[in-house]
């Protein structure tokens, strides 16, 4: 590691004795630490992940802010990479938070990292950098922006870890050995059951991204499908796709936001899939008034959304979801949105956890984002690849962990009367097979 007068050397004890009390030498512990003059920590032993701390000042960049953002963009700008199951880095950040919960813990490792070197910090290259938005939260415009940051990246960044079929949300496993192109399919057939579409329906896919849904529906089932979405690159690519597949009579897709849609002719059925993160608590009322304005009477809405746990902490700082992933994005309680439904007129017939689906899911993407690490980097530069490869091996821990969730609730509108028009069970969402 060099003579003791050698900076780096001395960089090198520092650190290691940091690792040693921030995390400890546990039997079990799964990730273990590669400096950058090739010493390991706390042994040599093969582990499921690597951190690879990249220079001597590395933990400082990591660790000296005290916040998860400073953590997330050390890696994004190569102060530190991540070998192997990028997944294990969460489960090590959950105990360190742990050990560090002391006072005193916190204040002897904060003066270490201010021993280790702040000058050497790799510079920040990139041409995706945090989220700029301007105008009113939540205004139309504001949201245009919001979700053209998220989505309007690459198309074919996208194809390379979703499936064939574009769909970027949660798939259906009947078991875990499922592969991700079944259970997305499985998934777009079970929102179809669950919302009972029959030939000759007008369906409204509300946040519809690359339009695998409404092409299932209008091809499965003989609905006449319209998707809306504010990315101008899902637009584009899902009425290629629609023109493509013959399906321009009965499949549409317009770049329109939910507030826009028009409210003359009311459809049978909404959908609403992955779309409802950039909604906002405080546009709740606003969001579902106006999908029961769009709706007929005994019509049904299925809205599948992601949410946190009442009882987590609300975080009001920047994070590195809001600043590098989701800009205004937003994860409320279930029972705030069921709250928000029945207050403009919704009767909540059915609530679904698929929690564990979106871990299997986010695993697949994982993988499939790692395996074509190369190909990605001729559409988007290094630091936008780990935007995708953190937030999407973070949220497969958060729905493990059970910190994420995400439900379909299904929502009926009673006619005047207070008839449904539903069954009395739910047996045909099971028991219905279609060929595809």
């Amino acid at each position: 590691m060099g003579s003791a007068n050698d900076p780096g050397s001395n960089a090198a004890r520092i650190t290691l004795k940091l690792l040693d009390e921030l995390i400890g030498r546990e039997p079990g512990l799964r990730v273990g630490v590669r400096l950058w003059d090739g010493t390991r920590w706390p042994d040599d032993r093969a582990r499921p992940a690597t951190l690879v701390l990249r220079h001597p000042g590395a933990l400082r960049a990591m660790f000296r802010a005290g916040s998860e953002l400073a953590l997330s963009e050390a890696y994004l700008y190569d102060d530190f990479d991540v070998e192997g199951d990028i997944e294990s880095i969460f489960d090590l950040a959950d105990s360190l938070a742990k050990r560090t919960a002391g006072g005193s813990r916190k204040l002897a490792a904060f003066s270490d990292l201010g021993r280790l070197p702040k000058n050497g910090r790799r510079p920040r290259t990139g041409s995706r950098g945090p989220a700029r938005l301007e105008g009113r939260l939540h205004s139309v415009e504001r949201d245009r922006q919001a979700v053209r940051y998220h989505y309007d990246v690459s198309n074919e960044f996208y194809r390379i870890f979703l499936d064939s079929r574009i769909v970027y949300s949660c798939g259906y496993f009947p078991d875990a050995g499922t592969d991700l192109e079944s259970a997305e399919l499985g998934k777009l057939d079970l929102i179809c059951r669950k919302l009972r579409l029959k030939p000759g329906q007008r369906l409204l896919d509300i946040g519809c991204g690359w339009g695998g849904l409404v092409m299932h529906a209008a091809r499965a089932y003989g609905v006449d499908a319209t998707g809306i979405t504010l990315s101008l690159q899902q637009w584009d690519l899902a009425n290629e796709r629609i023109e493509a597949a013959g399906l321009a009579k009965t499949c549409r897709v317009l770049p329109l936001d939910y507030r826009e849609v028009a409210e003359d002719r009311p459809w049978d059925a909404l959908v609403s899939v992955g779309m409802f993160e950039h909604v906002g608590g405080g546009m709740l009322g606003t969001y579902f008034r106006k999908a029961a304005r769009l709706l007929t009477r005994g019509g049904v809405f299925l809205n599948h959304g992601i949410a946190s746990r009442v009882t987590d902490p609300f975080d009001r700082g920047p994070n590195f979801s809001n600043l590098y992933v989701f800009p205004d994005g937003e994860t409320l309680p279930v029972h705030v949105t069921l709250r928000a439904a029945e207050e403009a007129g919704f009767e909540v017939r059915d609530v679904e956890s698929l929690r564990e689906h979106y871990a299997l899911t986010l695993r697949h993407w994982v993988r499939r984002l790692e395996a074509g690490h190369a190909e990605a980097l001729r559409h988007v530069d290094e630091p936008t690849y780990r935007v995708w490869r953190l937030y999407l091996s973070g949220s497969a821990h958060g729905f493990t962990t059970g910190r994420l969730n995400v439900y379909q609730a299904l929502l009926a509108l009673p006619d005047t009367r207070g008839a449904s028009g539903l069954p009395l069970t739910r047996e045909d969402w099971y028991t219905v097979t279609r060929s595809r």
